[in-house]
């Protein structure tokens, strides 16, 4: 109480654990049925309002994705006003279009094959109802715009067998006495052939009347995706990332040495902005594995690396910004270091939260958040897999140890997510004391399937390992097998709503809370 009539708000807890529930499968497996490695989905990301889903996958197809349930449910505002609950309804996708990306090609100077698997897939401003998107493979960048155009079609053809056309002219029918007129060009009608030229002739009495066919405009539209650009020959690497501007008119791509900054418009220019490439080759001890431009500021951008680190860096600072702004990365404890060190530490992918504030990365075994105001190191680590750390002499024989997981964050920033092995994904609570830490399986039962493994806290690492004795590989913390083939690399999640899209290998699920 506070002058014995006030009372003292009490500071609310962190948010609930969500519910999750599944919504949506396109391309479900089947039981036995195999995959095609071309249809194994390798991109997908929302746009900015979240009502176009686009995947990309190994063949260089890009498919889109459109929202179908209407956010007043089809009633009027009156019939809104009067309603005294809530109408709750999961959200809705269907499949909108298709277009190849990309094709196979061949580099003849190095030799050297270009798949068209699709790397990354970023959405663009839209315009005049038009969709925009950027898509890339390993070396040649897109910009393409998808729009609906109106079917035109064959109303009826003009035909009127009682004339005939000779030279050009309307002449009456070869049965009719009245006299021919003299053609234009001069030549003589008592010629057995009016010619036009040396391959053009007419008969005598001309032809019979030319069919015009009228084609008008329906209703009925089309969706036609063009490509408007191409953005190539500006990396010696494999584009790892492309990111827009929030500016609406620049982008950048990332390579493992470099970023080249793009101007929309201009496809045959672009400015080298990062170069970690030294003068010998033997002297490089790391590389660019992701990039991303702030939400808000157009002259702020992150690029983590395999060693660990993230890079903030401000373009406004000098053209070639090998020099960064801040740099985060986390203190290695002593005596922890191993073979593995270096390896599980690379960050595969990095995202700047909605408000630009933290930055999300992920590397092999862990989520880390960090605040852009505080270089001393993450605010928060969350632990996807912890259960493998004994095991990654195993998988390293396999190579699963260089599997590149993505990561994702809420659009409220109270949450973030990330894949793992079995077609299993996390949802981890990043809000002050939130202990919430789902395990779910990209299936038609998402929660089948519980790991209890604790996300926090970030740095006593012992207590957990010292758990984890089980003596097969596939074996997760609650004796559940796992499966190293199966993994999910790939999700994003909605810009306003708990709406995630994972993918598992050719299936596209979708879940809500």
């Amino acid at each position: 109480m506070k002058g014995g009539d006030e009372e003292v708000a009490t500071p609310a807890g962190p948010p609930q654990p969500l519910d999750w529930k599944f919504s949506q499968v396109f391309g479900e497996r089947i039981a036995g049925e195999e995959i095609q490695e071309v249809d194994i989905i390798s991109a997908i990301e929302f746009d900015k309002t979240g009502d176009h889903l686009a995947t990309g996958d190994r063949g260089g197809r890009v498919v889109l994705f459109e929202r179908t349930d209407a956010k007043d449910h089809g009633l009027s505002r009156r019939d809104l006003e009067r309603t005294d609950y809530p109408i709750s309804r999961h959200p809705e996708f269907r499949y909108k279009t298709e277009f190849q990306s990309h094709e196979p090609e061949f580099d003849y100077l190095k030799s050297l094959e270009i798949e068209e698997k699709i790397n990354k897939i970023r959405w663009c401003q839209t315009a005049n109802s038009a969709l925009f998107l950027l898509s890339t493979n390993d070396k040649t960048i897109k910009f393409w715009k998808v729009q609906e155009k109106k079917i035109k079609k064959i109303s009826k053809i003009i035909a009127d067998p009682s004339k005939a056309v000779g030279n050009g002219n309307v002449a009456s029918s070869s049965n009719s006495n009245s006299p021919k007129p003299f053609p234009t060009n001069g030549v003589s009608p008592d010629r057995s052939c009016n010619h036009l030229g040396n391959d053009i002739s007419f008969p005598p009495g001309g032809l019979p009347s030319l069919c015009l066919p009228v084609v008008v405009t329906s209703q009925e539209t089309n969706l036609v995706a063009r490509c408007r650009r191409v953005y190539g020959h500006a990396h010696d690497y494999h584009i790892n990332s492309i990111s827009n501007n929030s500016d609406g008119e620049t982008f950048i791509s990332a390579d493992d040495l470099r970023i080249n900054l793009w101007n929309l418009e201009i496809s045959n220019q672009s400015f080298n902005i990062v170069d970690l490439k030294p003068a010998n080759m033997e002297d490089l001890t790391e590389v660019i594995t992701s990039a991303e431009f702030h939400p808000a500021h157009c002259n702020m951008l992150a690029y983590s690396s395999s060693k660990g680190s993230i890079r903030l860096i401000d373009l406004r600072q000098s053209a070639l910004c090998d020099s960064h702004a801040k740099l985060f990365e986390e203190s290695e404890a002593p005596g922890s270091r191993s073979f593995f060190t270096e390896i599980i530490a690379s960050i595969s992918d990095i995202k700047f939260a909605k408000d630009g504030r933290y930055i999300l990365s992920r590397d092999y075994m862990t989520l880390k958040l960090w605040d852009i105001n505080m270089d001393s190191g993450p605010v928060a680590t969350f632990q996807v897999h912890e259960y493998l750390r004994p095991k990654l002499c195993d998988l390293y024989e396999n190579d699963s140890i260089f599997d590149k997981f993505e990561c994702c964050l809420s659009g409220d920033g109270l949450r973030v997510a990330t894949g793992s092995y079995s077609n299993l994904f996390r949802v981890f609570g990043c809000a002050p004391e939130s202990t919430e830490a789902t395990t779910l399986e990209a299936t038609k039962n998402p929660m089948r399937r519980q790991v209890q493994t604790p996300s926090r806290p970030s740095r006593s690492l012992n207590s957990i390992t010292r758990v984890v004795r089980q003596e097969t590989l596939g074996v997760d913390a609650n004796g559940n097998s796992l499966d190293f083939t199966t993994k999910l690399l790939h999700l994003a999640w909605h810009p306003t709503e708990n709406l995630i899209a994972c993918v598992a290998a050719n299936s596209l699920y979708m879940y809500y809370a």
